[in-house]
């Protein structure tokens, strides 16, 4: 469990056995980790976490306060999961049917963003380094660098690897802003260059 010299948590987090959680984590007041999840290293887990049993996130995640990780959901590095955004893990759910049998798996790419608010249901994918806005419902897979708002979630655009959103040439050529990294359109999928 808390080696101190590991990963820190806050005397009010609940962390059960079985759980593994990397080096240089934070673990915020109020947070529970349950059983048979996988924390990587310098994750942030903010106020009032949950995560549930087998669990799998990867190194320096951030998730903001108030958000529940249900078991099914894979983060995988460099994730950011905004403050009270929400994952599902059964289509039909029934308070009177146990249907933990037919959890689906929502698979989160490397550096991907998931807005406040956001709904994410669940047996979809999030592509590396997509944007998905506060309040956006997903009801499908999302391409990587894709930005989708509202509800549900449509695709208005692409962001960089930094998350600025890219405005293309006629040759569908685009450079960051920030990064100076560059991207080109091929076949309605971003490609970095």
């Amino acid at each position: 469990m808390n080696t101190k010299n590991l990963f820190y948590s806050h005397p009010t987090a609940v962390i059960d056995s079985n759980s593994e959680i990397g080096m240089h984590t934070k673990i915020w007041h109020f947070s529970h980790i349950m059983s048979d999840s996988k924390i990587g290293e310098s994750c942030n887990i903010g106020q009032n976490v949950v995560i549930s049993p087998n669990v799998i996130i990867g190194n320096r995640v951030k998730i903001q306060n108030n958000v529940s990780v249900y078991s099914g959901v894979i983060c995988e590095d460099d994730v950011f999961l905004g403050p009270s955004m929400v994952f599902t893990n059964v289509i039909n759910p029934r308070s009177f049917i146990v249907r933990k049998k037919e959890f689906l798996e929502t698979y989160v790419e490397k550096g991907a963003t998931i807005g406040a608010n956001a709904t994410i249901i669940c047996g979809n994918r999030i592509g590396t380094y997509a944007m998905i806005g506060a309040g956006t419902v997903i009801t499908k897979p999302v391409p990587a660098y894709a930005l989708i708002v509202g509800n549900p979630g449509k695709q208005i655009g692409w962001v960089s690897k930094y998350g600025h959103r890219l405005t293309f040439n006629s040759n569908n050529d685009t450079t960051c802003k920030e990064s100076g990294e560059k991207y080109r359109i091929d076949n309605n999928t971003l490609i970095p260059e």
